[in-house]
């Protein structure tokens, strides 16, 4: 029998406030245990919490970028269960009344075809603790700092059917939020986290097969990995004879297996009801304006400009707008030195690879989108060659200097006198007369070899056009 998957998701995105959804201490990621903590995230008794107003702007701006309906009214509510990470014995949540419902992203596919996600909720809650389980040899310790930290979750249609579209919407939700700069996207540090709900029905039926959660993946690779593991999981189990388990598994990254977690909760085996210490909250049509006037030209719209105005292919402009500094960077570089593809080029190329080898991001980078551009001129004006302006632009990655100065301090300027080029070709030819014999005969391609040792010969300074034609012009005389 041929089965079909069925995918939801629940995202958990940790929102980038200075301080806890219902108090003032910092949500900030680290610090010594337990120290981000008071009376009001520790649940003690006679407390008070109040809403954080940046939290609902957070969500009304995520709300607006993932196409969701803003409900005027919405309402918290207690989940209530039982963890040694979580103080109160409840977290604090919505679950009838969330901030927003009904919206939806498209996500791209190898295939080229594009897919519409249904987004069911989105919903404002705090988060938990952490029990740690590694530290003590006698019992599990707890920090508490996480505990009260803003997260918004926005929970997904059972629309998913593969692995590929899961990291296609994952990275799509990623990119918005980063965009948005509401969340820092961290999967490491679990700012970004998702639960995987997966199951199998037989391929036409409308009834959907049980679930299985997936829970505590801190990469795209490992999300990937978890669900085919268990696709084939679950398709051995029903074609075996068996019976799934609604249940909680998690990932083993070392086995590369899930495993059994626990029964999984339903709803109602949380107790909701409205927390009585929490009024309604009513979001008015003018709160929604001015949080929309805050949202910033998101990744798709982005891309499409990037290809219209600048002319650049789909895989160019995918590359650049992937980080929104990245994009601004190149945006501001144009400023400067009007040649798109060139800019995109460099960018995408030779400044990519050294963040990369250095572990860093745009804003750790010392070359200025001014020098890039100001780089990039010297090669149209000939002052220096590609070639010479990969060597510029190590040194002003390392330095942070301006091009001009590294080309005058190391000697690097283009040799204009066509009398030297001239010189080194005769040099090149007159040492390699086997070659030239054989270029005589037919071997064109050995043009190429000619014009190699030349710039060998000049350290890269000759102007590889001069080179070429004065090459071409000596070989006709032989």
């Amino acid at each position: 029998m041929q089965y079909e998957t069925v995918i939801g998701l629940e995202v958990h995105a940790q929102l980038l406030t200075h301080t806890k959804i219902f108090c003032s201490c910092s949500a900030g990621f680290g610090g010594e245990a337990n120290i981000h903590t008071c009376q009001v995230c520790l649940g003690f008794p006679g407390v008070l919490p109040v809403l954080n107003k940046e939290v609902v702007n957070f969500a009304i701006q995520a709300s607006l970028a993932t196409n969701c309906k803003i409900n005027r009214v919405s309402e918290f509510a207690r989940k209530n269960y039982f963890y040694p990470d979580l103080p109160k014995g409840y977290q604090i949540s919505q679950y009838e009344l969330p901030i927003s419902e009904h919206g939806y992203l498209d996500i791209d596919l190898s295939s080229g075809n594009r897919k519409r996600i249904g987004i069911t909720r989105i919903h404002m809650e705090e988060d938990a603790g952490k029990s740690i389980h590694d530290i003590s040899p006698d019992g599990t310790l707890v920090d508490f700092n996480r505990t009260g930290v803003p997260l918004i979750e926005i929970v997904s249609e059972p629309d998913l059917r593969s692995s590929e579209e899961v990291i296609a919407y994952l990275k799509k939700l990623r990119d918005i939020l980063i965009y948005l700069g509401i969340c820092d996207g961290n999967m490491e540090e679990g700012s970004f986290r998702c639960d995987v709900n997966i199951s199998l029905r037989p391929l036409g039926q409308k009834e959907f097969g049980t679930r299985a959660e997936l829970k505590n993946m801190n990469s795209f690779r490992f999300v990937q990995k978890a669900i085919d593991f268990e696709i084939i999981r679950q398709q051995n189990t029903l074609q075996g004879g068996g019976e799934i388990v609604q249940e909680t598994r998690l990932f083993n990254v070392s086995k590369g297996i899930t495993e059994s977690m626990r029964g999984k909760e339903e709803a109602h085996d949380y107790r909701y009801f409205p927390d009585p210490d929490l009024l309604p909250l009513i979001v008015d049509e003018e709160w929604i304006k001015e949080e929309k006037g805050k949202l910033p030209e998101l990744p798709d719209a982005k891309k499409e400009r990037f290809m219209t105005d600048y002319g650049l292919s789909e895989y160019d402009a995918s590359v650049l707008i992937a980080d929104r500094a990245v994009a601004e960077y190149f945006e501001q570089t144009l400023k400067n030195f009007d040649n798109a593809k060139t800019v995109s080029n460099w960018i995408t190329g030779e400044l990519m690879r050294y963040l990369n080898e250095e572990n860093t991001d745009i804003g750790g980078c010392s070359v200025t989108p001014e020098n890039l551009a100001a780089m990039l001129g010297l090669i149209k004006k000939d002052t220096i060659s590609g070639k010479i302006a990969k060597k510029v632009f190590e040194e002003m990655f390392k330095t942070g200097k301006e091009p001009a100065l590294i080309v005058k301090e190391k000697g690097l300027e283009q040799v204009q006198d066509l009398s030297v080029v001239e010189g080194y070709v005769d040099k090149v030819l007159a040492e390699n007369p086997e070659s030239v014999a054989e270029y005589k005969n037919g071997k064109k391609k050995l043009l190429g070899f000619f014009v190699g040792r030349v710039m060998k010969e000049s350290k890269g300074k000759a102007n590889p056009a001069a080179v070429n034609e004065i090459i071409r012009k000596k070989l006709k005389q032989f």
